[in-house]
């Protein structure tokens, strides 16, 4: 009896041990990187959801803005962080995509070294102009930049992010020459086109929806197959002359590619509610965007395809980093 007593202590002794060694995640605060400026579209909802899903897991989730080379400086720091849950990334199509096809030596894989969880949102682009640009119609600025080639400036949020994508998609579709500008994040590239800085600006509806609203850039065209819920009387490129065209944007969590499965699941849980939660929904719809949570599989399966389709893109436009 003495025996059997003593070895079920030692058994629970070790199970008690291993319980401590390994606390229940998540433990302690989370960091949700965003690799742009603050008060661009990814940064927006970023805090939108990050305050939510803290509630969500018992713990307090930080924005940490990592800005630089499109996204993708923090989409490397977050594929070599620990893979432990801690740290995941609110990524988006530039640096998850994209970034593979256009940088030579990327330090990362984004469809090998980082796991998916869920998708966070989706939403078009849209293209505003400065109030002093002569163009009132999409129609009319092709006619600007055919007329004047190699005059007329659009801007981006990045080399290679849905922005730039949608702009480089228009000037194949328009045959038009335009001179690309990339800025560091959506806050910069707002205030250079609202101060004339450039001509145009392939914006989100987070960035842009008030200063269209009070006349500090004008809207001519979103980027997706439907009006936008924001911009309603906002015609689509696709509706504008070019049938077909479409330059979804979108954020999506990933975390570290060994993240253990059980941790990704947590997650994917937490963010499935925290989108599903209806301060979160009307937060996010009021800023023009579409809550779209997900499986991890689902993600994986998007971003495979986007991976590719966005690859014969870049192919065709030439399109090189600086």
């Amino acid at each position: 009896m003495n025996k059997l007593f003593i070895g079920l202590s030692l058994s629970l002794s070790l199970a008690l041990s291993a319980a401590l060694a390994h606390p229940p995640f998540p433990s302690k605060p989370l960091t949700m990187v965003v690799g742009f400026a603050p008060g661009g579209g990814t940064d927006i909802v970023a805090r939108i959801i990050a305050r939510h899903l803290g509630e969500q897991l018992g713990q307090a989730v930080m924005v940490d803005n990592k800005t630089g080379a499109g996204g993708n400086i923090a989409t490397d720091f977050v594929a070599r962080a620990e893979p432990d849950g801690y740290t995941l990334l609110l990524g988006s199509v530039g640096s998850l995509t994209v970034a593979p096809h256009l940088v030579a030596k990327l330090p990362y894989r984004p469809l090998i070294d980082l796991a998916p969880v869920t998708m966070a949102v989706m939403f078009p682009n849209v293209l505003v102009v400065t109030p002093s640009f002569p163009a009132k119609t999409l129609a009319e600025y092709v006619r600007q930049a055919k007329d004047k080639p190699g005059t007329v400036t659009q801007a981006s949020s990045g080399i290679g992010g849905a922005g730039h994508l949608a702009g480089e998609l228009l000037k194949i579709r328009a045959g038009i020459d335009a001179i690309h500008v990339a800025y560091k994040g959506g806050g910069p590239g707002m205030l250079a086109v609202m101060g004339g800085e450039v001509n145009a600006y392939y914006a989100t509806p987070a960035s842009a929806g008030q200063q269209i609203k009070n006349g500090k850039v004008r809207a001519l065209a979103t980027t997706g197959l439907k009006r936008d819920r924001l911009l309603p009387d906002v015609p689509t490129v696709a509706e504008s002359g070019y049938p077909g065209y479409e330059a979804t944007n979108w954020y999506a969590y990933v975390v570290p590619a060994k993240t253990p499965a059980a941790v990704v699941t947590r997650l994917n849980q937490a963010l499935v509610k925290t989108l599903n939660n209806p301060e979160v929904v009307a937060a996010l719809h009021k800023q023009g965007l579409d809550p779209s949570p997900s499986t991890p599989a689902e993600l994986a399966a998007f971003m495979q395809r986007e991976y590719d389709t966005w690859g014969k893109v870049v192919k065709q436009a030439g399109i090189k980093p600086e």
